[in-house]
Order: C-alpha cells, then structure tokens, then sequence
C-alpha cells in the first residue's frame, strides 16, 4: 500500500479536462499537488529541469493528445506527444533519482475491434489498436513496463474507457449532444439534433469515479499490472440523447452526419472491472442520471 496524503504528487496534464476533476476529487485529499509549469513534455532539458525541482513521491502522467480524429490528421505529432513524451518523463525522473510510483494512464481503446463474442473486455485481451492514437497509448504503455521490468520503476497501468463530466470538451459526444440539446431547449435553436453514428454503443463512466480510480490504483494496485476502468455498463449513444431530451423536456428530429462517422468503427463496447475492484476495492460510485444532468447544467452555464 502507498500512502497518498501528505505526499507530493506531479500530475503531467492537470489543466486537461480530467486533470482538473483529478486535483479537486476527495480521493486525493491531504495530496500536495506538482505540476508542469508551462513546460512542454516534448522539450526535454525543460523537463528535466522541471522534475529536478519538483522531486515528486508519485506521478500520475496524464498529459497526452487524446482527440482520436486528430489522432489521424497528425499520427506523427500524436506518437511525438504520447509516446516521446512519455520517454522524456521517464528518463527525468530518472535523472532525478525518482524512487514513487508511477501511474500511467492508458485508453481502452488500444484493443481496437472487439469482437462481441469477447464483450464484456477483460485485460487479458490482446490489443490491437486501429488508430494511431491507440498505438501511442499501447507503445507508451509498453515502454512504461518495459521500465518497470528494466529499471525496476513502480509501474502501474490504467486502461479506462470511454469517461465523461462537466468540463469535457465538446468535441466529444456526450457534452456536443448535451449542448444541442441545451440550445434547443433555450430557444436558440431549431429542434434538430445534429450527430455521428449514435446506434453504437460504449462503457461510459464518470470522470468523477475515473479520478477515484487513479487514487485507488496508486494506494494500492500491483506493480506491473494494467488494470481497466470502466463502468462495466454497455450504453448506446442514442440511449443517451434520448435521457438527454428527456432530462430537458425537449422533442428533437435527428440527422445523422457522415462526416461526424469514424472510420474503423466499433459497433459495441463494454469492459470487465473486476481487476481493479479485487485488487483496490474502486468501484463507479457516481449515478449515470446525476453525470448528464451534472453535464446539462454545465452547458447552460456557459451560455
């Protein structure tokens, strides 16, 4: 078990929608918090120096380019950041003679096309990423326990799925549905819902829990292990935009946009969390009803 309060813990990536949720979450009360000031993971001797004065007990590495269609426009750029990146911080630490945990946060989305007779996902499924942001995060995730066999670094590797909450960017579907259905129900516009493929379905969470999670894996996970986060519910997108209408009041006609369709598309998805709820005791803990009226009120506020 690591102790957690009353130590300093760099977060790499805390301005990011899910370092902002990490920093302000009870689960990481009594933590001395260290972040990057202004430096760029990709610039090395800026990071060494950074870290050098830091001088972290545990670092949770958050800090990646994680929009997928982006992923596509500039994989080079994408593997520069989430993979070189994360060998910069590596050897940083390194350098400065680093001896915490290191929590390494993953995507579910490096196995890549599942097939539904291997649903709910369980770790041990090989991954097989089908986007470049995916490859990134395995070949980070790699590189991470290559450390740990190596250099005996305390590695830990987060897998979460799909996570969601106030403050996502609304590039990302939940918030972009929610903030047309907020427009809608305001008057601003016409009760038309523009969205991508939403017969497909996910294994959504909280952010909230999400960062729980993370709290829970550097108190207590194993060394060397990876480890899912997820909700283990399968939901669909339509599902979703029809609570969202409903919490609202608000009938809306739907066009679907081809160009919203991503390409290699998986039709389901819905993770095992068994791992981690043996190994740390986390489970989901927020309702799904309070995570999209949490999110539809924070669309409102910022209009």
């Amino acid at each position: 078990m690591h102790e957690l309060s009353g130590r300093r813990i760099l977060v790499t990536g805390a301005s990011g929608f899910v370092g902002r949720h990490l920093m302000a979450s009870a689960a990481f009360a009594g933590v001395e918090f260290a972040t990057l000031q202004s430096v760029d993971i990709r610039d090395r001797p800026a990071l060494e120096a950074e870290v050098a004065s830091i001088r972290p007990d545990h670092v949770v590495h958050l800090a990646a380019q994680s929009f997928v269609p982006r992923s596509f426009e500039d994989p080079a750029g994408t593997l520069e950041v989430n993979l070189m990146g994360t060998l910069n911080l590596l050897q940083s630490l390194d350098k400065a003679g680093f001896s915490g945990r290191f929590l390494y946060v993953s995507s579910g989305d490096v196995y890549g096309a599942v097939d539904e007779s291997q649903l709910p996902v369980k770790e041990e499924l090989l991954p097989a990423p089908r986007n470049p942001y995916a490859v990134s995060k395995l070949a980070a995730e790699q590189l991470c326990l290559q450390w740990h066999r190596s250099n005996r670094l305390d590695v830990v590797v987060a897998r979460p799925f799909n996570h969601v909450g106030p403050g996502q960017d609304s590039a990302f579907v939940v918030p972009a549905l929610a903030a047309q259905v907020v427009a809608i129900a305001q008057g601003r516009a016409a009760p038309v819902i523009s969205a991508g493929d939403i017969d497909v379905t996910r294994d959504f969470t909280d952010v909230r829990d999400i960062v729980s999670g993370y709290a829970s894996l550097l108190g207590a996970g194993a060394p060397g292990r990876v480890y899912q986060l997820c909700s283990g519910v399968e939901r669909s997108v339509r599902g979703i935009l029809q609570q969202l209408l409903a919490l609202k009041g608000v009938d809306a006609r739907i066009e679907q946009d081809p160009s919203k369709f991503r390409p290699a598309e998986q039709r389901r998805m819905v993770a095992d969390n068994n791992r981690v709820s043996r190994d740390t005791g986390w489970l989901p803990a927020v309702q799904w009803e309070t995570t999209l009226q949490d999110i539809i009120e924070e669309m409102e506020s910022r209009t």
